[in-house]
């Protein structure tokens, strides 16, 4: 990739930390922590991008609220709406278009200060035909998880199976949110919130912020001794009309090709070490399976059967927990890019995977996957 650039630190702040502090305080923690580890200060930094929504923050203009608390004030900044990973990307070409040497990424939700995910997702809908009917989050993916089962013969142990293995994971995160010991009968026998998915088929409602610092080669190899490289990248957004959109072949496929396609990657079960995938539902882990590349269409359910994808098996996924255990919504993307960068750098603690030279990270938004991003990190 041209204009080579690098992830050169990163910091989260947990749901536990960030309940009982405000959006100024987790902001200017993570942003402090990632300019400690390199050793800058912040009149250093090129420009900043954040990552916050209106409705997902319950204040017009979200970034507003703390933007001078990560060092912005008079500073080249942006904000990239909804979706963290969209910040990432943002930040990255900005510094691939050589205008930038650095750029610091960061992205916030505090789902206990603001209404339900049902109620905000419901505004994403038409206001016509979608959003009177009560179309939202739940009741989109439960129609795409009906269609799934039905059409591959993909069953809800299957899905459980996903459930019991990130919950599971997550006791290593110390970030995590949701973390427990669970049964594959535990997951079936929770309630039903649109059929066929239960409540721990959910992602929980979390508080949460991140940020990383991109740096350009040549301030990279200043910064860090173990940089970690930006190998390739995808993103694809499907209709907005629900009705338009064929729910099990989106726009993943086409990300993935893209990020492949730059990374060099032709074999992504055999050329990837470890994969952070978002996966609000557990089913849609095993679909995102298959449009990744990792399998064939309908196959995802043997690669949690087989064991492939658990921490010991051939290709990890999700050893931080997912978004199954940790869910601050415009957040978890650059949560996924974060933690795949700790995997690479060999410093993700208990949930390490060893020997990671190549890792994926994914990120989704909207009604059942309607926009997807694809990053490729590698040493």
């Amino acid at each position: 990739m041209a204009n080579k650039v690098a992830i050169v630190a990163v910091a989260q702040v947990g749901h536990n930390d960030a309940l009982g502090k405000n959006l100024r305080e987790i902001s200017y923690e993570v942003t402090k922590n990632v300019l400690n580890q390199v050793g800058m200060k912040q009149e250093e930094l090129g420009t900043i991008i954040t990552s916050s929504s209106d409705f997902w923050q319950g204040i017009s203009c979200s970034r507003s609220v703390y933007f001078d608390a990560m060092g912005a004030y008079l500073k080249d900044s942006s904000k990239a709406a909804e979706d963290g990973a969209l910040g990432f990307l943002y930040g990255l070409m900005r510094v691939m278009s050589g205008h930038f040497d650095n750029a610091l990424v960061h992205a916030i939700t505090k789902s206990s200060e603001i209404p339900s995910l049902s109620t905000l997702t419901n505004l994403y809908a038409d206001p016509f035909f979608q959003r009177p009917i009560g179309l939202d989050d739940v009741s989109a993916a439960a129609m795409q998880a009906r269609l799934y089962m039905d059409r591959y013969k993909i069953t809800e142990e299957q899905a459980a199976r996903v459930v019991v293995k990130n919950l599971g994971n997550a006791l290593n995160n110390p970030y995590a949110h949701k973390k427990m010991k669970i049964s594959v009968d535990e997951v079936l026998r929770s309630e039903v919130m649109a059929h066929p998915i239960k409540a721990l088929d959910c992602a929980a409602y979390s508080d949460g912020t991140c940020a990383l610092l991109l740096a350009s080669e040549e301030k990279a190899k200043k910064l860090t001794d173990s940089p970690v490289w930006v190998k390739g990248m995808g993103w694809c957004t499907d209709h907005h009309f629900f009705g338009d959109r064929d729910l099990l072949n989106g726009g993943l496929r086409k990300a993935a090709k893209k990020a492949y396609d730059m990374a060099g990657i032709t074999k992504p079960l055999e050329e990837i070490d470890v994969a952070e995938i978002c996966e609000p539902y557990s089913f849609q882990e095993l679909l995102w399976y298959e449009q990744l590349g990792f399998c064939s269409d309908g196959e995802g359910g043997k690669l949690i059967d087989n064991g492939i994808t658990v921490m010991d098996g051939k290709l990890p996924v999700n050893p931080s927990g997912g978004v199954l255990a940790t869910n601050p919504y415009v957040a978890r993307g650059l949560i996924r890019v974060t933690e795949a960068a700790l995997q690479v750098m060999g410093k993700a603690g208990e949930r390490q995977v060893p020997g990671v030279k190549t890792s994926l990270a994914h990120s989704t938004h909207g009604f059942a996957g309607q926009h997807h991003s694809v990053v490729i990190l590698g040493k």
